[in-house]
């Protein structure tokens, strides 16, 4: 059956949590979903075959980093973000509204959009909302993300009430610049740590019609409760039947407790970041291979781990490797991180479907108050 893009089908539920399935123009991919950051159009350490084996079915690029190097024009010319990187499911740019924030030296923002210097060479960049939907449909990408302002923590309410009032105004501008019919659009939510700015961008965003909803504006410094409440709170006022999006947020808890209440969609660069590091996830916590209690050690990473570096590679070896500074460190460790990641997403799936979500959230330890249901 030919779904229709943009088509998003809840397949089961276990209290708040769901499971679904989104169409898209480059195929389908299963909710609740892991996106590997892709930044400029590659997994740091991994091939589009690797990401295959891993079980990923969608990755996360970034518009900013991408119009800066190569350029959206080049990338047009050699047929669109997919051939170019040689990935053929679904990808999702976000705006460079991160970099708004994480940038903020280097931009000068105005109701209009942002000016900025590139943090290459120097040279003056313009983003609006418009030429920012503009660079994501010359991409060819399947999910677009609007341009927003990202607010630092802590940030007093009025400051932030100003800063909503542009995400909000961006947002409409955003979706009437939209032309392309194949590539779905999702809104922003923010407002601070502000609860009642958070419910009036539900509802304004909401009003203004999009294909899906991010919670944008977390993860920027505040303290993990913090965090979740704001989760705990805004999920919930979003469509139930749009997909949801939670921004840059990721350690294996914080994904099983945002699933509990009802995110769809999670990125973050933790798993990548840290393997360069050699902080290494298992079921049990995490493991840093630097240390010296894992040279001389025969085990794999995780014992019943089923990634290819597991089943062929010890801990002695990534010791090895790591300390002599060798590429193959990075790319193994990588690979070890983002299966782990895509395996936990798997298990959260089957729990949902299998009524046993709820001992997944013990087991990780991600219980903050009894499962909802909004139906």
């Amino acid at each position: 059956m030919n779904l229709p893009i943009g088509n998003f089908e809840i397949v089961a539920k276990e209290g708040s949590a769901r499971t679904g399935i989104l169409n898209t123009a480059h195929g389908v991919f299963e909710t609740p979903a892991f996106m590997p950051v892709a930044t400029q159009g590659t997994v740091k350490g991994m091939t589009p075959r690797d990401l295959r084996e891993i079980g990923a079915q969608i990755v996360l690029s970034n518009t900013y980093h991408l119009h800066l190097r190569p350029g959206e024009e080049l990338i047009s010319r050699h047929g669109g973000l997919h051939k170019f990187m040689n990935w053929d499911g679904p990808i999702l740019t976000d705006s460079g509204g991160y970099q708004v924030f994480s940038l903020a030296a280097l931009r000068e923002l105005d109701a209009d959009g942002v000016s900025f210097r590139s943090h290459i060479d120097g040279s003056e960049q313009r983003f609006t909302p418009e030429s920012v939907i503009g660079i994501q449909e010359k991409l060819g990408v399947d999910i677009m993300m609007v341009l927003d302002e990202c607010l630092p923590y802590p940030c007093d309410p009025v400051r932030a009430a100003n800063s909503l009032d542009t995400t909000i105004s961006w947002a409409r501008r955003s979706r009437e610049a939209r032309k392309s019919a194949s590539a779905l659009a999702f809104g922003i939510i923010q407002g601070g740590m502000h609860k009642h700015l958070r419910e009036r961008s539900v509802k304004e965003t909401i009003d203004i019609g999009f294909d899906g909803y991010a919670i944008g504006g977390l993860s920027v410094g505040e303290p993990i409760p913090t965090m979740y409440e704001l989760v705990e709170f805004t999920a919930p006022l979003l469509p139930f039947d749009r997909p949801r999006y939670l921004m840059g947020v990721g350690t294996p808890q914080d994904i099983v407790f945002a699933v509990a209440n009802g995110v769809d969609m999670f990125d973050c660069v933790m798993p990548t970041r840290s393997a360069r590091f050699g902080r290494l996830f298992t079921g049990t916590g995490h493991i840093n291979i630097r240390n010296s209690a894992f040279r001389d050690d025969a085990n794999p990473i995780e014992i019943g781990c089923e990634c290819y570096t597991c089943k062929n590679f010890s801990r002695a070896y990534l010791s090895h490797l790591i300390h002599a500074r060798e590429v193959l460190a990075t790319h193994l460790a990588t690979f070890h991180n983002l299966f782990f990641y895509q395996r936990l997403m798997r298990s959260i799936r089957s729990s949902i479907k299998d009524g046993t979500f709820h001992q997944l959230m013990e087991q990780y330890g991600a219980v903050r108050s009894p499962l909802g249901d909004e139906r």
